[in-house]
């Protein structure tokens, strides 16, 4: 039996599929194409911002959205705050009924916080009077509980959200208006009308003296060099950015290491010089010390291009080397107010990185360097909002005087804007200018890059706090600064609230003392002896354990009066024996040919 063979046929083999021809890559955009677009856009956000003063309406579009769509989503907090509604609307009836009952005497049915005195005069216990600002005030209230505790509204939205109602409502209080202010009305009536009439007239005055870009009415009465800044000195050293000023002793020694006071940029420096009898400079040479002070250059288009480390390396380390050249002292205590204070600590870290031994001590006035807790000027700081800050700033080359002004005036609306439009503008007076609301007219520019740069390093990222803020291309950390520290903060601080200041605590390795006075962020400062101030003042080791704001108040040593002299105290403990001045320029200069104080820059506007 034979077996055939099976032919076996190999299989053909398997062609691939045709690829698709790989489509052609899009030629890119012209340069010129891409510029003109990136041009368009900042051109278009500039003239947006300045018809907002500078604030992004995505950015408060952002906010209310956030929160109007948690609301919307959240029945329990619907009801609740219908709940609420109700109940104040109980409670404002009964408090109707019990006048009606009474005669129109009872207790009213909510109270003013303590700070607001627009409803305090006995004008506002009557009625109508005293039924409008009551259901306001209940209003107002029931608009804090709504836009407050609604759940997955981001925090910072949160706070934007209470702080835009309640700014909103601020322009309805009845205090207002003419015929919801009792006041007002008795102020018309007796003056037949007059108060109005001068009030039309601040108000024309107050316009023709902003569009001209003059100061406001009264200032005139106050010139640096004439009113204000008269300690004697000099300007002992010039650069493009600043004028260093070396002021005269009045005491036959004075203690060997220098004082280097570093103002903030965004101020004139003769808030510490202000008048003979307030003024900071006046009081440390009168303790012995020398002192030398930053006065910053006005910044105009032309300084668009400087950085935070043009205002480091021309700034305190310019100061630092010509103090050196001029006393021949090799130590230092720094001294930063606000800004000025930030800098320092930056300028601080980086000499601690690099080794350089220069400062004695370090004192920080209402500064800060965590500006994760940063107050209300944090509340519309995000991306949108620093990016339409720049795009305003890159075509005026720098942030406006005005733009500043507004931001802070809004930030106390109750005093800084209506309380001014009733007083001037409704009632017809005119409050007395003083030294240090002069000064605070006196505002400087600050630019483009520079703010830029502060506004997304330290506000935005935070990198200061965090070791990622970098100084000549290498980051510096807080944590080497071991020179003691000597830190201010105040109580009604709204641009760098105490609580924040008081995180130095736990960035630095130096023993800090720390002191909490009365005060805001300028008066609390500007504190001689004499005034009527309270303060505490606290001592911690680098190595003790880590004290709570609240836990520190209650340790805390309480003090009455001026803080100026426990700080002088302070230094004088970290200073040699006195010596003999050093002199004014240095060896071998001319005081004649020195420019006397205030110098040439403080008077730029």
């Amino acid at each position: 039996m034979t077996r055939s063979r099976a032919l076996t046929v190999a299989p053909a083999p398997v062609q691939p599929p045709a690829l698709a021809p790989a489509p052609a890559p899009e030629p890119e955009e012209p340069y010129a194409v891409t510029a003109f677009g990136d041009l368009l856009d900042r051109a278009t956000r500039a003239g947006i911002a300045r018809m907002t003063g500078g604030l992004s309406p995505a950015a408060v579009a952002q906010v209310w959205a956030d929160w109007a769509i948690h609301l919307a989503t959240s029945p329990g907090k619907q009801a609740l705050l219908a709940q609420k509604a109700m109940r104040k609307a109980t409670r404002f009836q009964r408090h109707l009924a019990a006048l009606a009952m009474r005669g129109g005497a009872d207790a009213p049915c909510i109270d003013p916080l303590p700070q607001d005195r627009r409803f305090a005069g006995e004008a506002w216990a009557k009625p109508p009077f005293s039924l409008m600002w009551q259901s306001f005030l209940l209003t107002q209230q029931w608009w804090h509980n709504a836009t407050t505790g609604v759940s997955g509204v981001s925090k910072q939205h949160e706070r934007a959200a209470e702080f835009m109602a309640r700014q909103a409502l601020d322009t309805l209080s009845p205090s207002n208006f003419l015929l919801t202010n009792p006041e007002l009305l008795e102020r018309t009536r007796a003056e037949g009308g007059m108060n109005l009439a001068r009030g039309m007239k601040h108000m024309i005055e107050d316009w023709e003296r902003m569009i001209g870009d003059k100061p406001p009415a009264g200032a005139e009465a106050f010139q640096v060099g004439r009113d204000l800044a008269l300690s004697p000195g000099k300007v002992v050293y010039r650069n493009r950015l600043i004028e260093l000023i070396q002021y005269a002793p009045t005491t036959d020694k004075v203690r060997p290491e220098p004082v280097l006071i570093v103002p903030a940029w965004i101020m004139k420096y003769y808030i510490l010089d202000l008048t003979p009898g307030s003024s900071l400079i006046e009081y440390l040479t009168a303790q012995g010390f020398t002192v030398f002070a930053i006065s910053w250059l006005n910044p105009g288009p032309a300084e668009r291009d400087l950085g935070m480390e043009d205002y480091r390396g021309l700034g305190p380390m310019a100061a630092l080397d010509a103090i050196g050249s001029i006393t021949g002292a090799d130590r230092v205590h720094g001294v930063g107010y606000c800004l000025g204070g930030t800098l320092l600590t930056i300028a601080a870290a980086a000499m601690a990185r690099d080794r350089d031994d220069r400062l004695a001590s370090l004192t920080l006035l209402a500064a800060q360097s965590d500006f994760s807790e940063a107050g209300e000027l944090m509340l519309f700081i995000n991306d949108s909002q620093v990016s339409f800050l720049e795009d305003m700033m890159w075509d005026q080359g720098f942030l406006d005087t005005r733009q500043m002004a507004g931001a802070f005036q809004i930030l106390r609306s109750n005093d800084l804007v209506w309380s001014r439009i009733l007083r001037d503008y409704l009632m017809g007076e005119r409050t007395e200018m003083s030294p240090l609301m002069a000064w605070n007219a006196d505002a400087t520019r600050m630019p483009y890059r520079m703010h830029s740069q502060y506004l997304r390093s330290l506000f935005l990222d935070n990198a200061l706090s965090a070791g990622k803020f970098a100084v000549e291309g290498r980051p510096v950390a807080l944590t080497d600064i071991h020179a003691d520290i000597f830190a201010v903060g105040t109580q009604s601080d709204h641009v760098a609230p105490w609580k924040s200041a008081y995180k130095v605590h736990l960035l630095t390795s130096a023993d800090v003392t720390f002191l909490l006075t009365s005060g805001g962020h300028n008066a609390g400062i500007v504190s001689p002896p004499g005034k009527k101030r309270r303060f505490r003042v606290r001592t911690t080791p680098h190595h003790d354990c880590h004290l709570t704001p609240e836990a520190w108040e209650t340790l805390a040593e309480q003090g009455e009066g001026s803080w100026w002299p426990t700080w002088a105290a302070w230094l004088a403990a970290r200073s040699g024996a006195p010596v003999a001045p050093p002199p004014m320029g240095g060896p071998g200069a001319d005081p004649a040919a020195l420019p006397a104080a205030p110098g040439a820059y403080v008077m730029m506007r």
